[in-house]
């Protein structure tokens, strides 16, 4: 359990192992259940296509107690593919993202925030982690410096 009392659903793993063992996916989507108790899986796809991806975060959505709808907190895993610079061949690192936008409403990001290291210690094989805040930081080129550590080509 986190700080916040959110538990981590079981299909959390069980996607995470899709992704990282049996290369089902190339990302998964986490949010909060609407009673915030629970993180589960929002969208699990193999879809390579990082604009996609990318639009699944700044589009994310959250509900506030007063039911108003907003901007939402995420997290997400991407399996990220890239050739090195030096001719050296591909790699394969996992990336987790944890997407907390700028605008999005002042409890939906604590809540978030203080139930991130519990989703992190059920998932094993996390080579990178990146808080992002607004668009840039989730730009395909902004994340893959920072995953490749600069030795992208």
């Amino acid at each position: 359990m986190s700080q916040s009392g959110a538990t981590v659903s079981q299909d959390c793993i069980t996607a995470f192992n899709d992704l990282k063992l049996a290369k089902k996916y190339k990302y998964i989507v986490y949010k909060l259940s609407d009673d915030n108790r629970q993180i589960e899986v929002e969208k699990a796809s193999d879809d390579k296509d990082w604009e996609n991806f990318r639009e699944q975060l700044v589009n994310a959505q959250t509900k506030s107690k007063s039911g108003q709808i907003g901007k939402g907190p995420r997290y997400a895993i991407y399996d990220f593919e890239y050739s090195l610079a030096s001719g050296e061949g591909s790699r394969n690192k996992i990336c987790f993202i944890a997407w907390s936008p700028d605008d999005a409403g002042v409890m939906a990001k604590m809540v978030y925030a203080s139930s991130k290291e519990a989703l992190k210690r059920s998932l094993n094989g996390i080579a990178t982690e990146l808080q992002a805040n607004d668009q840039d930081d989730i730009e395909y080129d902004t994340v893959l410096k920072v995953v490749s550590k600069g030795l992208a080509g």
